[in-house]
């Protein structure tokens, strides 16, 4: 969406706080032992206090109130009561709501416990990557540049990134224009951010693949080769001056 008016701009803020602190509480909740459906319902009830709605489940009818991705699921892993977290995964928490019609999105990835796998170095190569390149969105910055960015520290650090799946565009629903902000740099796209924009800007980083492939289950995707993969999000109202991270308060730095 184009924020046009201080309602608008006050929505905005109210449901990326919502999803921000949604997602906080939920990294700070995770620990060995827990089913991934546990988290789920936890996450759960800090949205019913801010009276928000699942996004996934309200667009999509996904079943459960966040995507929990565990190791080498990249995304839209469905929560389960039979998938326990163990000392060393890795989990993705991808939080997204609507609030009184306005839609925000965020995520985040952790290591569970201590991080006895050394998975933590590419959750650390996901956030950086996430914050060079929303230090450089501003409106007029072409698009394909900030993909660029995310790719660059992806093989800084000799990871890769997932070719199809992207960012977009995000406030009166899920998903909206801009479509398909990219993790590489696409030669082709000329678009430019435009002023009072909002996006969803996230990371796909990877070990070893460059595709994520759905799974019989209609919803859960993993790479084109084995290993383990790290997200972060966040949603970014684009100015002239820069980003306004709306969902700050997330902890994902």
């Amino acid at each position: 969406m184009i924020i046009e008016t201080e309602e608008e701009l006050i929505g905005m803020k109210k449901v990326s706080e919502a999803v921000a602190i949604t997602l906080k509480e939920m990294k700070d909740f995770v620990k060995p032992g827990i089913s991934t459906k546990e988290l789920d319902n936890f996450g759960a009830t800090i949205m019913k206090k801010f009276n928000c709605n699942s996004a996934p489940y309200e667009t999509y009818k996904f079943p459960g109130y966040t995507c929990l991705s565990v190791n080498e699921e990249i995304c839209h892993g469905i929560p389960s009561e039979t998938k326990i977290l163990k000392e060393g995964d890795v989990i993705n928490i991808d939080v997204s709501g609507e609030l009184n019609g306005f839609w925000a999105d965020n995520g985040g990835s952790i290591v569970v416990g201590e991080d006895v796998n050394g998975y933590q170095k590419i959750v650390d190569a996901s956030i950086s990557a996430l914050q060079k390149a929303i230090a450089a969105v501003k409106s007029g910055v072409k698009i394909a540049d900030i993909g660029g960015i995310i790719e660059k520290e992806a093989k800084k650090h000799h990871y890769k990134v997932i070719e199809n799946l992207t960012g977009h565009g995000v406030g009166r629903s899920l998903h909206e224009e801009p479509l398909d902000l990219l993790n590489f740099r696409d030669v082709d796209d000329k678009r430019r951010f435009r002023k009072n924009s909002v996006i969803a800007l996230e990371t796909f980083i990877s070990e070893n693949s460059h595709e994520a492939i759905e799974q019989a289950d209609g919803w859960t995707m993993i790479g084109n080769n084995p290993g383990v993969f790290a997200q972060h999000e966040h949603t970014v109202l684009v100015t002239s001056e820069g980003p306004m991270i709306l969902t700050l308060m997330n902890g994902n730095w």
